[in-house]
């Protein structure tokens, strides 16, 4: 077991937080049994928190500010350390896209997250936990995470969203045929708002797909733009403006390579229907 005196809150977020956690507790005059039944945890899970053994989620740090008063605290200690679970670069990434004027977007395999149905989200989080990748109050994290950065944009006037899916998004069933079938019809709905554009990018294209990861381009305000593209491992934001050139002229020629939104939607009914 982990020693909490030997804990350096420098070493990382988590621990820091758990120093803290058991600073503030402390301070307060609580024993850790006391303040479990105060913040609804068992006492064996404050104390994985505490000594760094288990990293804190939004609902936790919520229990916990709400238990010790202590406004949001530790929820802004527990952002930072999500943040630190992400990859480098996609934390700023998302900071732009809760006010960017346009948002352009590549993926291929699964449905990009802000397009996400809350059931396919859970469905991809759920499979994180059966890998033993994440534990389930992780996941059910991330699907709320997902649910914050959909908000963000839904606002007034709303940004300009351009998504390219590779045909594999459509064709990789996630969660199973009912989760599908609702996630086709979000995507159908999303192609017919007035500020969005959808095309797919079908098989057929073959070699000539300009991209091979997820690419996401923001514009901001300002008009400057970013780019953020990410492999399995490791993701890279640029402000450069030769980075981001060069993105945005092969986004511009997948669009070109990709179906129309018209027949991508059909596309989209086909594959709901089961028909080739």
């Amino acid at each position: 077991m982990v020693n909490i005196r030997d804990l350096d809150p420098d070493e990382s977020a988590s621990a820091s937080f758990g120093a803290e956690l058991r600073s503030t507790r402390e301070a307060q005059g609580l024993k850790q049994t006391e303040f479990a039944l105060l913040a609804a945890y068992s006492n064996s899970h404050i104390s994985a928190v505490e000594t760094g053994r288990k990293l804190p989620t939004l609902r936790f740090a919520r229990a916990v500010d709400k238990a010790l008063r202590t406004g949001t605290k530790f929820e802004r200690l527990c952002r930072e350390v999500r943040h630190q679970t992400m990859l480098e670069g996609f934390p700023e990434y998302v900071r732009y896209e809760g006010h960017a004027r346009e948002i352009r977007l590549f993926e291929s395999g699964i449905i990009p997250g802000l397009l996400q149905t809350r059931a396919y989200a859970r469905a991809l989080a759920q499979a994180a936990v059966d890998r033993g990748v994440i534990t389930q109050e992780q996941a059910a994290e991330r699907v709320d995470f997902l649910a914050e950065r959909q908000a963000a944009i839904e606002r007034t006037p709303p940004p300009v969203v351009q998504v390219v899916l590779d045909e594999s998004c459509l064709r990789r069933e996630v969660g199973g045929r009912e989760v599908m079938l609702e996630q086709f019809q979000r995507l159908i709905e999303f192609a017919r708002l007035p500020h969005t554009t959808l095309q797919v990018v079908p098989y057929s294209v073959g070699a000539r797909r300009a991209f091979d990861l997820p690419v996401h381009l923001l514009t901001l305000p300002d008009r400057s733009m970013i780019g953020y593209a990410e492999s399995q491992f490791q993701g890279h934001l640029d402000r450069e403006s030769q980075f981001v050139d060069s993105v945005l002229a092969a986004y511009y020629q997948l669009q070109n390579e990709a179906l129309s939104q018209a027949a991508s939607v059909a596309m989209i009914e086909q594959v709901r229907k089961g028909t080739p």
